[in-house]
């Protein structure tokens, strides 16, 4: 696993970073890497989640309207 060293961190930075760190119950390292794995979501996961549920979703025999049509007769009014 990869370690990260963030230099010339204002202390008050860090500061907030371990109040939070205090209010989620965790350490600073741990809310750190957190924050940072929230900041960086892993996309391709998420499209294939994505992709599995309208696979569902056809699988169901439900026909669903195409909402752009929808959404650009809003925007038009």
């Amino acid at each position: 696993m990869a370690q990260v060293l963030v230099r010339q961190l204002d202390e008050k930075v860090v500061e907030r970073l371990k109040r939070r760190a205090k209010e989620h119950g965790r350490s600073l390292q741990s809310e750190v890497k957190t924050i940072l794995e929230e900041a960086a979501p892993d996309y391709e996961a998420a499209w294939k989640r994505i992709e599995r549920f309208q696979k569902r979703l056809k699988q169901s025999g439900r026909r669903f309207s195409d909402s752009t049509e929808l959404i650009r007769e809003d925007r038009d009014r």
